[in-house]
């Protein structure tokens, strides 16, 4: 279906008093993954509101209109999938179009944005997270068959760094002062180089053992 063709369809809804929440559920529901994102639904029904009765886009005036072809969202689709940190002028560079239509594809066409890496304790592999299934899937049939001797007898494991030497947070330092007054001051610090792996068990009660490496010593 065309993207006019669903802006019609919005604005059914819209005149019909659906929420955004409710014309979405059913575009998803009638049209699937070929339906447009609640942003684009959110857009259209705040120009809706705002008295704005056509379902076309508005035309620019002061700069030429450039053409998007599905040739070209392919192509930066393409460039993406293989460079996912590419930047919007590169992409307009390669393809001879401007940064704005660049990011119109991207949004608009594409349905994509560009989001920060979150940190992560550790990155597993696929045999890392199919020991993971497999051992959850394991313990969910052992709990399963008696939950209150699970609980008593499961013992979990983990293992941290202690440095001889932690310097404290930008919230332990705080200090009360008058107005006016200077606010504190400390010399800059880092962890310690000197630490010990400490292995920790504990159950549903406690803590039932902590283990200290010794220097030199690796664990197994």
């Amino acid at each position: 279906m065309e993207k006019s063709e669903f802006r019609v369809l919005i604005k059914h809804y819209f005149l019909r008093k659906k929420t955004i929440t409710e014309t979405k559920e059913k575009l998803d529901k009638y049209y699937g993954d070929s339906a447009p994102s609640i942003s684009m639904v959110n857009k259209w029904f705040t120009e809706f509101r705002c008295g704005h009765t056509s379902t076309s886009d508005a035309e620019r005036s002061g700069r030429p209109k450039e053409v998007i072809t599905p040739e070209i969202v392919d192509k930066i689709h393409e460039m993406i999938l293989d460079d996912r940190r590419m930047k919007v002028r590169e992409l307009a560079h390669a393809v001879g179009i401007s940064t704005e239509r660049v990011h119109h594809i991207l949004h608009e066409y594409l349905d994509m944005r560009k989001l920060s890496a979150r940190w992560v304790p550790r990155l597993l592999t696929l045999d890392h997270k199919r020991n993971r299934v497999t051992t959850s899937k394991e313990c969910l049939a052992m709990f399963s068959r008696n939950p209150d001797e699970f609980s008593h007898r499961f013992v979990t494991v983990d293992e941290t760094w202690i440095h001889h030497n932690t310097p404290e947070t930008k919230e332990q330092s705080k200090q009360w002062v008058s107005r006016g007054e200077r606010g504190p001051k400390k010399a800059k610090q880092s962890l310690s180089a000197n630490k010990v792996m400490a292995t920790v068990f504990w159950d549903a009660g406690d803590v039932i053992h902590i283990d200290y490496l010794e220097k030199g010593k690796t664990i197994t």
